[in-house]
């Protein structure tokens, strides 16, 4: 009876975990701060004005970009996944290391569309292949009696680098050094290359002996998925799922966007510093005295780490179902509360109060896949954890690309601003220029584009011109802009989204389960 409890007890479970185990778990870690420390300033990246060295892109293609290569890595993994298996892990995190180094490398020195496209989903790919094999050793370095501490210390472990990540860039990168973020990621992937290498112990169960070709691994993959999607309780859950990872990735695709265009970061680094200098060196950098777009997204993180366990204890005793409906109703309400006001403390209570709807519906969601599954059907079911986080990716790029960039964009705002009062705006060459979805273009005395010439302006020269022929000066044609053209509308279409989730997900539980029930 001693030795059981000694087993049980919190020193006993940490000495249970294999070195391994550690050594995936801080190999997460530092994935993550690579990964998120690079995601945290990308949306702003791709689109930031070209005079502070940002890539200049417009909204639609950033949110192309974002949406269809992020949506993409988590759909790999039911390939790299069966990949890994076959060829052992050690290869494949050599593998996966070896492309997230160049790629991150590459992302920060090249400018065009197709080409960022391009090595972005080459990157993708590298981190495809590390997403299940780092959860796969995890699994195979636990058992029924320290697994529920493993994954809880991984889980702690993805959101402690996933806050120090952006933290340490937006430290850093100043207002135009964006090229910091990927210069640090590609040296934390190169740290974890040399775990492999020196700390890495792979057995030899961890390779599948398999009669199988590749392609029929594969093929079994797609399989297994189709056949747990044929029960209709399962595939409806993933379908209403959609909505709450479309929503979740506006703080990501959309939020930092929306800050970076219309909060004063000044004057919001200066209101919380003076009641709190620990918050304001949170938030913002204190050497240039304003807040980072990335620091008050990263909040979301901080309060996970400090209030999941918390939270979690709350719910403990929750049905699945319960704490995921009400988790999308905080989760709609932040995100609503985050979008309503130019006011950044606002933008602060929103991500707090976000973050406890993410704690509360997040973890339950596998706990309730795991709920439904038939017996001995657990991890077939489980497998579909990550398609409608593959199609809320996809979708979120699409609102934060097309739509933001109609309704909410700082720039889309201007151009309208100066067609409504008939300004003509000129670039360096005084060319008349108009602004697309595909960015500046010349045009002549009626309107047409013209092809073959090259317009010579930045995103900033255009507001900045605007601005100055309306009479105004940056702060109040901001403030303009808002009071007239009101981008935060892009909100109804977010709480939207969470509404018809949760309303979709009482139906789901209250009517159709029930009825599945009754013909059982």
């Amino acid at each position: 009876m001693s030795n059981e409890k000694k087993e049980l007890s919190f020193g006993g479970l940490m000495k249970s975990f294999p070195k391994t185990f550690w050594v995936a778990s801080i190999m997460e870690l530092l994935e993550r701060f690579a990964w998120y420390g690079m995601f945290a300033i990308l949306a702003m990246y791709l689109v930031a004005s070209k005079d502070v060295k940002g890539l200049g892109f417009t909204d639609d293609q950033g949110g192309a970009i974002i949406g269809i290569v992020t949506g993409t890595l988590y759909f790999l993994p039911l390939i790299t996944g069966a990949i890994a298996d076959r060829i052992g892990y050690k290869k494949s995190l050599i593998i996966s290391y070896s492309m997230l180094a160049i790629g991150y490398l590459t992302l920060g020195h090249i400018t065009g569309y197709w080409a960022f496209f391009a090595v972005f989903m080459f990157l993708a790919l590298g981190a495809a292949m590390f997403k299940p094999v780092a959860s796969a050793i995890v699994t195979r370095n636990t058992d029924s009696s320290n697994s529920s501490m493993g994954f809880g210390i991984f889980y702690m472990m993805v959101n402690i680098g996933g806050w120090i990540g952006p933290f340490i860039v937006g430290k850093l990168r100043g207002t135009d050094n964006w090229q910091i973020a990927f210069n640090m990621a590609t040296a934390v992937i190169l740290v974890n290359m040399l775990f492999v290498f020196l700390l890495y112990k792979e057995r030899k169960s961890d390779v599948e002996k398999v009669s199988q070709t590749l392609g029929e691994t594969i093929k079994k993959s797609f399989q297994n998925i189709w056949e747990a999607l044929q029960d209709s309780r399962l595939t409806i859950l993933l379908v209403i799922m959609i909505g709450f990872w479309t929503l979740f990735n506006q703080l990501f695709y959309t939020l930092p966007k929306f800050i970076q265009d219309w909060v004063d970061l000044e004057h919001l680094f200066s209101s919380i510093s003076n009641f709190s200098p620990i918050l304001a060196s949170v938030i913002g950098d204190s050497g240039e005295g304003i807040a980072k777009p990335e620091l008050l997204i990263n909040l979301d993180a901080f309060a996970i780490i400090f209030f999941q366990i918390l939270i979690s204890y709350i719910i403990i005793k929750w049905k699945p179902i319960n704490a995921m409906i009400i988790g999308f109703i905080i989760v709609s309400l932040g995100i609503g509360l985050a979008f309503y006001f130019r006011d950044g403390l606002f933008i602060i209570l929103g991500i707090v109060i976000f973050a406890i709807g993410e704690m509360t519906a997040n973890p339950k969601f596998s706990a309730y896949i795991a709920e439904i599954s038939p017996k001995g059907k657990e991890a077939l079911y489980m497998g579909t954890y990550f398609l409608p986080v593959f199609v809320g990716n996809v979708i979120a790029g699409w609102i934060s690309g097309s739509i933001y960039g109609k309704m909410s964009a700082k720039i889309t705002l201007a151009q309208n601003e100066a067609v409504a009062k008939g300004i003509d705006i000129l670039d360096k060459n005084n060319q008349l220029i108009t602004y697309t979805k595909t960015g500046f273009k010349v045009v002549d005395k009626t309107g047409h584009i013209l092809k073959g010439v090259t317009p010579d302006i930045t995103k900033n020269d255009y507001i900045a011109q605007v601005a100055d022929k309306t009479g105004m000066n940056m702060g109040d044609f901001t403030q303009h802009l808002w009071d007239t053209y009101h981008p935060n509308q892009i909100l109804y279409i977010f709480v939207g989204i969470g509404i018809v989730t949760f309303l979709s997900l009482v139906f789901y539980d209250k009517v159709y389960v029930k009825r599945l029930d009754r013909k059982k």
